[in-house]
């Protein structure tokens, strides 16, 4: 990633108060206070935000994770290998489910015994836990939608990332032309990081999950068919995972949902040539964070420019006054444009 900085919505990080160009309080007649350098402005921010990140302890991060059983190995997915694949991974999910519920965590006992009713392209109930959840026929679609979800995903939350999937699945189905079949993939194949977490503002997550992101494309192609129509919606740190595996991803389309930037200056630079989407709801608290991107205590931290301004050059699309949270909620501008995307209606996708 680069070293420049980018700051969103203007030229100065929106931290309130009054006074001052740099929000310190003056006195009548005072001299301005000198303004800190861009440099200095960008390594305070960060040191801040590393520093907040440790301080801070995770709440997950204490408590004990129930037993589990270690995931099925099996070869990659075909269309005649399908059902045998969904099958294991569901006895694989009610095993876990008996063993956490014996563990005394009833919560992710109840996670996976839904999953366990599912159409599983993996799983692992270890830990934190992983799952990719197909709603509709994949074998047979015509066009698949891949969501990549972002920080604090995990089997105890993933109810919520379902239902993101569900409404998606539903509107597909909804409004697809006669003849037209659609699924879509609920990707939960990487450990996200905390949104309280160093981890959340380093690319050191999206890389190690950016080969699983590969390998899912590849899986989804093999069983649906290399003419599938495949898109990738992507959300807040979701969107790093894409966009450090988007050169190497057979992806059609890639949206940007609440992104805090990708790591590259332009939509050029993801080097793919996909389709790059980007989209922000005017509630979404993403844009009020500083588009930045340098280089701390030996680590890159940030994510630079902003997937939404003009300067990026992906396509743009409305998404209404919605939260960092509601890109998927049912009746929203959001969901709206995606279902378009999809189905390559793209003329009829709002800006």
């Amino acid at each position: 990633m680069g070293r420049k900085a980018v700051l969103g919505r203007g030229q100065s990080c929106r931290w309130g108060g009054t006074g001052g160009r740099d929000g310190t309080p003056q006195s009548p007649g005072s001299a301005p206070r000198p303004r800190p350098t861009p440099t200095r402005a960008r390594r305070g921010v960060l040191a801040l935000l590393v520093a907040a990140a440790v301080a801070v302890p995770l709440a997950g991060a204490a408590r004990p994770q129930p037993p589990a059983p270690p995931p099925a190995h099996l070869a990659p997915p075909t269309p005649a290998t399908l059902a045998t694949t969904y099958a294991a991974h569901r006895a694989n999910a009610r095993e876990a489910s008996r063993m956490a519920a014996e563990h005394g965590d009833h919560h992710r006992a109840d996670v996976e015994r839904t999953l366990a009713t599912s159409q599983l392209l993996d799983f692992d109930g270890r830990g934190p836990g992983l799952a990719t959840e197909v709603l509709g026929d994949l074998a047979h679609a015509d066009r698949v939608a891949v969501l990549v979800p972002g920080s604090d995903t995990g089997l105890d939350t993933y109810g919520r990332f379902r239902v993101t999937a569900l409404a998606l699945h539903e509107r597909l189905t909804r409004e697809a032309p006669a003849g037209t079949r659609t699924a879509v993939v609920a990707w939960l194949g990487y450990e996200t990081p905390g949104t309280v977490s160093t981890a959340v503002a380093t690319t050191g997550r999206a890389e190690e999950a950016a080969p699983r992101l590969r390998d899912l494309v590849r899986d989804v192609r093999a069983v649906a068919g290399r003419h599938v129509h495949l898109s990738l919606l992507c959300h807040s740190y979701g969107s790093v995972v894409c966009a450090r595996g988007a050169g190497h991803l057979a992806a059609d389309d890639i949206a940007l949902l609440g992104s805090p930037g990708t790591g590259a200056d332009t939509a050029a630079g993801l080097r793919t040539g996909a389709r790059i989407w980007a989209a922000r709801g005017a509630g979404d608290w993403v844009g009020d964070v500083p588009h930045l991107s340098a280089d701390l205590l030996g680590t890159t931290v940030g994510f630079g420019a902003d997937p939404v301004s003009p300067e990026f050059g992906a396509r743009v699309f409305a998404a209404g006054d919605g939260g960092h949270s509601d890109y998927f909620a049912p009746g929203s501008a959001s969901l709206a444009n995606l279902t378009r995307i999809v189905l390559g209606e793209t003329r009829a996708v709002t800006s």
